[in-house]
Parts: structure tokens; sequence; C-alpha cells
């Protein structure tokens, strides 16, 4: 029996209705449900969705839907605020794609060198993802060809504008072909984005998913505060709540820095991500939170699109955003997936009007509690369960991850509940290893082989 919502009720093919069952999906979340009737049916749209809603696979689907995988020329383009966004997109469409032969999905990003993505579109591919900078930039280097397009996604479309982006944009979309499809999904729907939407999009279907309160999954606790005593009432909130997976939100980049700082004084295994950091920074912050060996990440808002931490245990505002909008961004990504999730937001005597419009976006009282600030040092503050080890080689060297595997539990010793989570990146690997194990398997790998090879490898 068919149930309700079910993606077998959608008029998809074979091969991707065999990539829905990979990646285990049965029900359709809401803006699934809402959105891919009318993608599949080629209207244009704007959807308000908050991060974890399902849209990338809503997206996904209707773009895949509509490729000629037998044809050449790119067909699809989906533009993203960060690189770290894309390659999630990316991924999830490569899942996606597992029925379907010979198809080429790239994604092109800034922050890597052009070279390698010039010579990777001598063969075009059918599906690209990637960010408006590069995209531009490969456009007007006419190495990138748009003219075939069939399907442009715009994801995250108000971050893409938050960081300056709109004219990029525009140019992008204006060499597109104006029969293309048009799909736009936003967390938040200010005004710039719905002059963006008029320019893009024809007799576009507009939806709004969760528009309202956040679901009951997650606990939102209001902590007033000194100004002053920002960093020691965040101790004492960490040591308090002891969440084994935590982002701290700040408003500017140089906040990220300073409240880092201040945690890994206290005691905390702590790391800042913010848009001043190089990419090759950016990925091992990102990897070490992802694979346990870090338990608190500091970002801005900007920095941490394309966070992919399938449990996130709690989020703490450590100051409020400005509209409450993104409060419910942040928020959301914690407590996915029928979880359970923790919101803790600090809220200075100022910032009480910020706290008073997102009680009356939510419709319901927020709830206040007390908590001191943490004074002296902090005692008994948990360690993270994993420790990372940086190989110096990977894909352009033939690694896999089964490879790192069976050097740790051969030569090095390990058993295997004691590996985590395995990155392969074009050249590095990284690897997360149980904490107490981590020196032990740092020597081995360094004295032994890996692939009848020796490579560098070292503790982050």
């Amino acid at each position: 029996m068919t149930t309700p919502h079910a993606f077998a009720q959608l008029p998809l093919s074979p091969a991707l209705l065999q990539g829905v069952d990979a990646l285990g999906y049965t029900a359709m979340t809401p803006v699934q449900a809402q959105a891919l009737p009318a993608i599949l049916a080629g209207r244009d749209l704007v959807a308000q969705a908050p991060t974890g809603s399902g849209k990338t696979a809503a997206f996904g689907l209707g773009l895949l839907q509509r490729l000629d995988a037998s044809r050449p020329g790119t067909q699809a383009l989906v533009l993203c605020p960060t690189r770290e966004l894309a390659d999630q997109v990316g991924k999830q469409l490569r899942r996606l794609a597992v029925g379907i032969p010979n198809l080429k999905i790239s994604i092109l990003c800034g922050g890597i060198p052009l070279g390698p993505q010039l010579a990777s579109l001598v063969h075009p591919p059918q599906v690209v993802v990637g960010t408006p900078g590069r995209i531009q930039e490969l456009a007007r280097k006419r190495a990138l060809h748009l003219g075939g397009v069939r399907t442009l996604v715009l994801d995250e479309a108000d971050r893409m504008l938050d960081m300056g982006f709109e004219d990029a944009i525009r140019d992008i979309v204006a060499r597109t072909p104006g029969d293309r499809q048009g799909l736009l999904f936003s967390a938040t729907y200010p005004d710039a984005i719905r002059a963006l939407g008029n320019a893009m999009l024809r007799d576009a279907l507009e939806l709004s998913i969760d528009g309202g309160a956040q679901p009951a999954s997650i606990e939102q606790l209001f902590f007033e505060v000194d100004p002053a005593r920002r960093a020691p009432l965040l101790a004492a909130l960490l040591l308090r709540y002891r969440p084994e997976s935590t982002v701290v939100f700040c408003n500017t980049r140089a906040d990220t820095a300073e409240v880092a700082g201040s945690l890994d004084h206290y005691g905390f295994s702590a790391l800042a991500l913010h848009g001043d950091m190089e990419q090759r920074d950016r990925d091992e912050v990102l990897v070490r939170f992802a694979n346990r060996s870090c338990s608190v990440l500091v970002a801005s808002d900007v920095a941490a699109r394309g966070l992919d931490v399938e449990d996130l245990a709690a989020v703490v505002n450590y100051e409020l955003p400005t509209d409450a909008d993104t409060y419910l961004h942040r928020i959301g990504r914690t407590g996915r997936a029928g979880r359970t999730g923790l919101a803790l937001s600090l809220c200075t005597p100022r910032e009480l009007p910020r706290a008073a419009a997102i009680e009356e976006r939510q419709g319901q009282p927020l709830r206040w509690e007390s908590q001191q600030p943490l004074s002296g040092k902090a005692s008994r503050v948990p360690a993270a369960a994993m420790s990372t080890l940086r190989i110096d080689a990977g894909r352009s060297d033939k690694l896999r991850p089964g490879d790192i595997v069976g050097a740790l539990t051969g030569a090095a010793g390990l058993h295997k509940d004691a590996i985590g989570r395995i990155d392969v990146f074009a050249t590095r690997s990284y690897v997360a290893v149980a904490h107490a194990r981590a020196t032990e398997a740092l020597a081995g790998l360094r004295e032994g082989r890996i692939k009848g090879r020796r490579f560098r490898v070292a503790r982050l």
C-alpha cells in the first residue's frame, strides 16, 4: 500500500526512484510534497523554506528529471552562497542520480585554483553546482556555456544577496535562456529577494514552509546577561547542559575568533569559522567539527552555510540576530529528523526588542531562565570524543577510505570501533580516531604504510 506523500506517487523516472530508495527516503517532507508536483510540471517557484526542510531533494529531483543524460552540455545550474553548501548539494545530487549512467556533475567554486576547473570544462558537465563569483568568471571566460540551461536554481538566495552577489547573479541569469525553469529557495523573504524573483521567474508559484513556530522538539531557553559577562555565561551554560556538539552563532567575524579563544581558555575544544579564513583552514575546521574531534564551533551565519552535521545537539545565540527569521534559521539546525534539540540564547538589555520580535514571530511567550556566569577556571570540561589525523595524500593518489581503515586496523593495531569519520579530498585525507588512541594511531601510520606507500601524517 502506498503511503501518503510517497515519492512513488510522483511522475519520477525509475532511475530517480532508485536514487530515492538508495537514500532511504520514504514519505516526503512538507516542502517536497508542496513543491515537487509544481517543479515536475515545469512551473517556476519561489519557496521560503528553513534549513533541514528537504529542499535540496526537491529541486534536485526536479532538475534531474528534466535532464537528457545522453546530450552533452550544461543543462542545470545550482547557485549556492558558499563552497561548503555547494559541496553538500553536489554530493546529494550525485546520490540522487546514482541510477543515471554517464551523468557528469561538477562543483565549481572560488577559493580553489581556476586551472583544474577550466580543464574539466573541456568536457562540459550536464549539472553544475557553484558559487556566483566563480560561475560568472567561468562564463565570462567562455569556458562555461549557459545557453543550454533548462533549470536554474538559487539556493539560500537571501545569503547570496547578503554576501554581495546580486550583480553576479543577475549577470548569470541573463546568460541563461528565457524559457528555462527558475527555482528560488530562501530561508527569509525580504524585499530584495522578491525583486530578484520578479526579475528571473515567470508566473512563479510562491510557497512558505514552516512559517510559524519552530517544532516542539527544540527546547528554546533565553538568558539575560550583562554585555561584559557574555563569555563566562556561555561557558557556564555549556557546562550546565553539556551538549555533545554545539554551534555558537555570532553576528560579526571578529567576535567568532574572540569567543572561540575565550572558550579555549576555559578548556573547551572550540574552533572559529569565519569568512576571512583560507579555504584549506575552513575545510579542516568543518571536518573536525563534523567528525566530533571538536565539540564547539563558533561561526557567523554566512560561514555556517553548508554545515553538514547530521545530529547537532545544541545551538547558542551568543548575540541575538537582528531579525526573527534568522533566529528561526539558526535554531533549525538542531532537532532535525525527529530528534530533540536545544537552543540557548544570550540577551543583553539592549537586545530585548529583538527578543520581543522573536516572541511575536513565534506567537508564544519566550522561556526565560537564570544562570550565573562562570567565575574562575572551568572544571570537568567534557573532552572531544575524537581526534583528527591528517594524511598528506588523497584522491589524486588513488587513496580510498578503505585503505585508511586497513592501515589503522592492521599495522596501527586499532579496532574498527575506534575509527570514526573519514574525509578524502584531492590531495589530503582526514580520519577521526578515538581520542584515547590518537597517539597510538599516529605512531602506527607514521611507521607503517598505506597501500604500500609512506605518507606524511600529522595530528591536528
